[in-house]
């Protein structure tokens, strides 16, 4: 009776990762064809194999600079949420002060709400103090979306350090920026790896925002995916390359701290 529930659950499991990873084995299936191709047959695999799609990419600096764009303000937004979090997180798992837990749900609440609520008062700020098209505007504008989910994770890993290691810190003379740095940091490592994977999620696939708040010089890769439509009709292939390739970075962030990804599940704060 075992035997065979295992069984199941095996098949299940077999079935539902055919399920997840069908549509990107599809898009890289598309990404070695060419249009014509696409459009004119069905194939599990490519009856024309080409790298031309990934040349245009590589090649073309509308393509190739938008991967450059979203990396670069994506690592500025990462760097910049953490900084902020940390602190922040600490000040509500350690001190109780009035109104904390209003605060707490409130940056939460921010967490919440759609992009679009907020894109005009960004558009009309940025205009005014001449920050559109610029890696800072939209590292800054996801500010309001990464900095509560990571003060919100990272509080969940500080509470599970007891407070008295503090005072024994404090008691060896320690000093604050030191016992953060050198003692308490080290322990919530996978906190930060949690918090810092999820904001570099964020801010790579988000649109509305990273679209509306650059034109040229800052323009993201998912931004330029969406404007693959010409007179001659979509560029199949070219969307299919660019999202394989889109795919790469997650896939590799996810490869480095999918270890504290398993612990922050299982602290129930992912």
């Amino acid at each position: 009776m075992t035997e065979r529930r295992f069984a199941k659950r095996t098949l299940f499991l077999w079935l539902y990762l055919v399920f997840a990873l069908l549509p990107i084995y599809w898009m890289l299936n598309m990404s070695f064809k060419t249009n014509e191709e696409i459009l004119s047959s069905f194939s599990l695999l490519p009856q024309q194999f080409t790298w031309a799609n990934y040349a245009t990419i590589f090649t073309d600096p509308s393509w190739y600079s938008g991967y450059v764009n979203s990396l670069i303000y994506v690592a500025i937004n990462t760097v910049i949420s953490i900084t902020v979090a940390l602190p922040a997180a600490y000040a509500f798992s350690r001190y109780s002060f009035l109104g904390d837990k209003h605060v707490f749900f409130w940056l939460l609440t921010n967490r919440m709400t759609p992009p679009a609520v907020f894109l005009l008062p960004f558009f009309q700020l940025y205009t005014t103090v001449g920050l559109m098209d610029t890696h800072v505007a939209v590292a800054l504008a996801h500010l309001l979306f990464n900095v509560p989910l990571a003060v919100w994770i990272l509080e969940g890993f500080m509470s599970g350090i007891p407070r008295e290691l503090d005072e024994t810190a404090y008691i060896d003379g320690y000093s604050f920026p030191r016992f953060f740095l050198t003692v308490f940091l080290p322990l919530i490592k996978a906190g930060v790896g949690v918090a810092a994977f999820f904001c570099f999620m964020f801010s790579w696939v988000e649109l509305l925002l990273a679209r509306t708040l650059t034109s040229v010089n800052a323009k993201p890769i998912v931004a330029t995916m969406t404007r693959t439509v010409s007179a001659s009709g979509m560029d199949w292939a070219t969307l299919a390359a660019a999202g394989v390739l889109t795919i790469v970075p997650g896939a590799v962030v996810i490869w480095f701290v999918r270890h504290y990804i398993a612990k922050g599940f299982a602290m129930g704060r992912v």
